[in-house]
């Protein structure tokens, strides 16, 4: 694979495996018994891929937040999370880490997550935005390239008004090891997200790079987010 991104080069960051266009069950499987085997001697490790369409339910993920699946399969996993939807054009990585060895607990390990996308959008001149209590990175949907943060008290009718997102996340952490991870919306078809609630909320929009006039690679933004979680995760 061929990328304008240069990877990390301390021993000590993950190492980033490339699975090319992978289906999400088996996906899922390999990761369970990678993190099922692994000992505090296991190497971390990042798994780049790209998912045929598929819709997958959190933990505690509720039905009624699927409206209409269609042709799309809904696979229920164990990840954190309500459902979400991958597809072509959106990068997902999966970082499989140690987090006792790197020293930090979950909500270290979202924030680091977070900024990695937030630092790929940046490459991109396009800023991110966190929202309170709803992981993922969100843009304004006005203003993509502004450099203003969020302000002003929240819409209680509507915590996503003028809020695109853009990086969906759901983890799973196991013997403090990690699985599943985020997902960046490069260049989709971005119907599909209308078929569910995303993330478990009503209307929330979903945006990609490709809709906010950034036109990349999916090559270019995946060896991009593999260099900045594997810069977010080193040791």
């Amino acid at each position: 694979m061929t990328t304008e991104a240069v990877s990390v080069s301390s021993s000590d960051a993950p190492l980033v495996r490339w699975l090319g266009h992978a289906d999400y069950a088996a996906t899922e499987a390999a990761m369970r018994a990678f993190t099922d085997a692994r000992t505090a001697d296991t190497a971390d490790e990042i798994w780049i891929c790209e998912h045929p369409p598929v819709f997958t339910q959190g933990v505690a993920g509720r039905a009624e937040h699927v409206l209409a699946a269609g042709d799309i399969p809904v696979v229920q996993t164990n990840r954190g999370g309500q459902v979400t939807y991958h597809g072509p054009g959106q990068v997902v990585a999966y970082p499989l880490i140690d987090l006792q060895r790197l020293g930090i607990f979950v909500r270290e390990y979202v924030f680091r997550l977070e900024s990695a996308v937030l630092r790929v959008l940046q490459d991109y001149g396009v800023t991110g935005h966190r929202v309170s209590g709803a992981p993922g990175i969100y843009v304004k949907l006005d203003d993509p390239f502004g450099h203003a943060a969020l302000s002003g008290p929240v819409d209680p009718a509507d915590q996503f008004r003028g809020l695109g997102k853009i990086s969906a996340l759901g983890i799973k952490v196991s013997r403090h090891f990690s699985y599943h991870g985020v997902a960046f919306n490069v260049a989709m078809d971005l119907e599909p997200f209308r078929r569910i609630n995303p993330c478990g909320y009503e209307g929330l929009q979903t945006i990609d790079l490709g809709k906010i006039g950034v036109f990349t690679t999916w090559d270019d933004a995946a060896a991009r987010l593999a260099q900045r979680l594997q810069s977010q995760l080193s040791r």
